[in-house]
């Protein structure tokens, strides 16, 4: 999930120290199960506003305080009914939504159509500034709130497309046929917002309420989250321990000493350093399984140093220098695969995953890497940088792996530098705000297991997540051709094309693809990682 946001923070109160939410929802018995699960985690980006969260650690707040129309199957990643009982449509571009009875928020009041649509209208309204507004682009009316032009003013509020028909009921017209559509809702931008959200958003933000099986009891940024059991979550995955505490740690490795010493539950980031050793350190209690998690080198193509057809020839030859195997094997130890598409192998061939669509570009060819960047004008002031976030993946430890693979191509040891960050949110706000200058690190862990998630969110103009900056109307015409698609198959087949223009221009190199690691203690069981490299919080017990 999440990569990308070209946004400011809405509010100011959201950067404050601490977020308090009152009304514990835990204490008893009735969510099945006892304690309080203590895991590790590194703060998010943004407020846990729903439409304006898509990086991984906000998300994995959201997929706990909140539930959509949909839910992706945590062992298949299936989208399956949540909060909808039904979404019907005729012509694959007008839908009615029929949502199930009973289901409040945490503050008690009820969801209703209305808590949906207003949602949806807020997230894909220009001047609220929601990094996820992108998402809502296919509804009838989005141009209106969100329109495209610079400095444009939105003509409306609303999007005419949604319109509420009752309690329990409401239709969505889309500006295009998608077929699809209804297996994107299980995404966190599509929750519904309770009233108090709209009537003092500020209070909203000290105090977050949402209608998932857990509500935030209490944030320090920097230090914990502290989630509670919600007892009248109406949903089937109720959660079976009192609570989870997410602790905010800068260096996975010491989350990794924590979980030996016993102060820490659950790691869903097992150190490099440490995956060999695993199995045997944690007696067993060790998961090591293919996720939905992609790991590329990005470049600021809005920088005039990465425009042009030179520059795509030395992005094309940095590829070529970097020696994935020997990487993936001696830093990874089988948690990592070398990357040969844009997408993951978890979708399979049905779902639009296609080994080596890359080609050449993926495979070491030192001679060939050197001639390319050579032809190209060479690296851009004679060197270039590799930046990332350090506190969470490993990530210095690969980055200083793939500048030494390109060093000993080019013959210098000063031709890739390494430019850490220290926090994933310093790194993010770097990246929204335009400001890097050489490749950087874009992991996208997908928010629904389509083809298209892996493809139009980062690469499509302006989309949401785009961080590079690349516009190609080839490639928005291929993917505006496969989401009109009446048939699965041809909507995979456009996307693939779409991905192969991709290749010709490569705003951003494949690494590899990424497996789920995690480790658990000995006073937890029942640990699983969904498909998208998530801890399936609800199941854990507390022995």
């Amino acid at each position: 999930m999440r990569g990308a946001t070209r946004v400011t923070w809405a509010v100011a109160s959201a950067t404050a120290i601490a977020l308090v939410a009152g009304g514990c929802g835990g204490g008893n018995d009735s969510g099945g199960g006892s304690g309080v699960v203590r895991a590790s985690w590194g703060d998010p980006q943004n407020p846990l506003e729903p439409a304006n969260t898509n990086e991984v650690q906000g998300g994995k707040v959201l997929d706990m305080a909140f539930r959509g129309l949909k839910r992706y199957n945590p062992e298949t990643g299936a989208a399956e009914d949540a909060m909808a009982e039904s979404i019907e449509t005729d012509d694959q571009q007008n839908f009615t939504v029929t949502l199930k009875e009973g289901w409040t928020f945490n503050d008690g009041t009820p969801v209703t159509a209305e808590s949906f649509v207003d949602a949806w209208n807020y997230g894909a309204l220009l001047t609220n500034n929601q990094v996820n507004s992108y998402f809502f682009q296919f509804i009838e009316g989005y141009d209106e709130v969100h329109p495209a032009e610079e400095d444009a003013d939105p003509t409306a509020e609303t999007m005419s497309g949604l319109k509420v028909v009752d309690d329990l009921t409401f239709t969505v017209a889309l500006t295009e046929k998608f077929s699809l559509w209804p297996e994107t809702l299980g995404y966190n931008a599509y929750a519904p917002l309770p009233k108090v959200f709209f009537d003092d958003h500020d209070a909203w933000l000290r105090k977050p309420v949402g209608n998932g099986p857990y509500q935030v009891d209490s944030y320090t940024r920097g230090q914990s989250m502290k989630l509670v059991r919600y007892d009248d979550y109406a949903g089937e995955d109720k959660a079976n321990n009192e609570g989870v505490e997410l602790k905010v740690y800068t260096d996975n490795n010491t989350a990794y000493t924590d979980l030996q010493a016993g102060n820490l539950d659950v790691i869903d980031d097992v150190p490099a350093s440490q995956v060999r050793n695993a199995e045997r350190d944690l007696d067993g209690r060790y998961i090591n399984q293919p996720a939905g998690i992609i790991q590329t080198l990005s470049f600021p193509l809005y920088q005039d140093d990465w425009k042009g057809a030179d520059a795509a020839k030395v992005r094309r030859g940095i590829s070529m220098a970097i020696n994935r195997e020997e990487i993936t094997d001696k830093i990874f130890a089988d948690t990592r695969t070398p990357a040969t598409d844009l997408t993951s192998p978890v979708l399979g061939e049905a779902g639009g995953y296609k080994e080596g669509l890359c080609g050449d570009a993926c495979e070491y060819d030192p001679e060939e890497a050197k001639k390319l960047i050579e032809d190209g004008g060479g690296l851009p002031g004679g060197r270039i940088t590799l930046s990332s976030n350090v506190d969470t993946g490993s990530h210095r430890q690969w980055m200083d792996a793939v500048c030494n693979s390109i060093n000993n191509v080019m013959g210098s040891n000063r031709a890739c530098t390494v430019d850490p960050v220290s926090t994933f949110a310093e790194y993010r706000k770097r990246i929204t705000g335009d400001q890097m200058r050489g490749m950087f690190r874009a992991g996208w862990q997908m928010d629904y297991p389509l083809i298209q998630n892996f493809l139009q969110p980062l690469y499509y103009t302006d989309a949401s997540s785009n961080d590079t900056g690349y516009s190609s109307p080839r490639f928005d015409r291929l993917v505006d051709e496969a989401n009109a698609a009446d048939e699965e198959s041809e909507a995979i087949e456009k996307f693939q094309q779409a991905q192969e223009v991709l290749f010709e221009d490569l705003p951003a190199l494949p690494l590899w693809y990424q497996n789920g690691s995690a480790g658990y203690s000995d006073r937890v069981d029942n640990v699983t990682l969904n498909p998208f490299s998530v801890p399936v919080y609800t199941d854990i017990e507390v022995k």
